[in-house]
């Protein structure tokens, strides 16, 4: 295998690990209450994060930047999991992965650093094939009031495209490095969820086998490993191609959810679904286009470094639930 198949597989499985993790947080909620899950899938990837820093050669400090962009992050990332793990346990886990991928055409809206002179029309219209796709995926097998869940993931990508926004803000020409900047995130997430989680704290002890497969998975797989991988594989390919990969999340989510969840798409669940996917690839297409215009016509600084929809959150452990 070449090292650009090797790289695109590497990405493909990242974005099939992400695309999984809906369906591994509903099975992993419905045995332990929210806050515990969190608590444990956040302690296990610190714990984790830290063995891994411990492990790698130079200086394992911390600096004053890497604080100072670590705690405020570990916050919002925090807050993205919460709405996203409580609005997965009430929709199905395709939906959830269909409906945060709105983060691809929410997040130039937020971040404007790449394009000062506003975007274009096409992608306001992109963004609005993902809103009628958003009203479909919530109709299920007709109009009706839409669930709660659907809702809170709707809330959850307008979280995450301020968490990724933020990212950029914070940690754009300065010398931050991944791992110590994941370790700082996963603590201020553990420590946020430490109180709310005591009395789960029996019920954590006492999980199943099962349960605790689920955890380990999510903190292993869909958190550190996702986010080492991503990192290995974004640095041996174009930010664009990374982008196109990584989009295939809102894909695997649905058909994960489908072949593995026993859940079902209706025909009009199915079409939100495609236009969603439509929605965002076109939106994601039309933003790196602009993007890459302007850089074309606009000096830099030379520490600025280009950021694509789909790529900006480095380093965070997932941007999935």
């Amino acid at each position: 295998m070449s090292d650009a198949r090797r790289t695109d597989a590497v990405l493909l499985l990242v974005a099939l690990v992400w695309g999984s993790s809906y369906l591994s947080a509903q099975t992993a909620t419905s045995a332990l209450p929210v806050m515990t899950v969190l608590l444990a899938r956040y302690a296990l990837s610190a714990a984790a994060c830290l063995g891994l820093v411990a492990a790698r050669r130079g200086s394992r400090r911390w600096t004053r930047e890497e604080v100072r962009a670590g705690v405020p992050l570990g916050v919002t990332q925090a807050a993205v999991l919460v709405v996203e793990t409580y609005g997965v346990t009430h929709t199905t886990a395709a939906n959830a992965g269909l409906i945060i991928s709105l983060t691809i055409v929410l997040t130039p809206l937020l971040d404007r650093s790449g394009h000062p002179g506003g975007l274009p029309r096409s992608f306001f219209a992109a963004a609005g094939v993902c809103v009628l796709a958003v009203g479909l995926l919530m109709s299920g097998n007709g109009f009706h009031a839409p669930r709660s869940g659907d809702l809170l993931m709707l809330a959850a990508a307008g979280v995450r495209a301020v968490h990724v926004a933020l990212v950029g803000r914070l940690t754009t020409g300065r010398g931050i490095r991944p791992p110590h900047l994941t370790v700082l995130q996963t603590l201020v997430g553990t420590a946020l969820f430490l109180p709310p989680s005591l009395t789960g704290l029996p019920d954590l002890a006492r999980a199943s086998a099962a349960t605790w497969t689920q955890l380990l998975y999510l903190a292993l797989f869909c958190s550190v490993f996702a986010f080492l991988a991503q990192t290995w594989a974004v640095q041996r390919t174009s930010a664009s191609r990374a982008s196109l990969l990584l989009g295939t999340e809102p894909v695997w989510a649905a058909t994960v959810g489908v072949a593995l969840g026993g859940e079902h798409l209706t025909a009009l669940t199915g079409l939100g679904a495609a236009l969603m996917v439509a929605g965002t690839y076109w939106g994601q297409a039309v933003e790196r286009a602009h993007r890459a215009g302007r850089s074309a016509t606009t000096p830099h600084p030379a520490h600025d470094t280009e950021r694509e929809p789909g790529t900006t959150c480095l380093t965070t452990t997932p941007t999935s639930t």
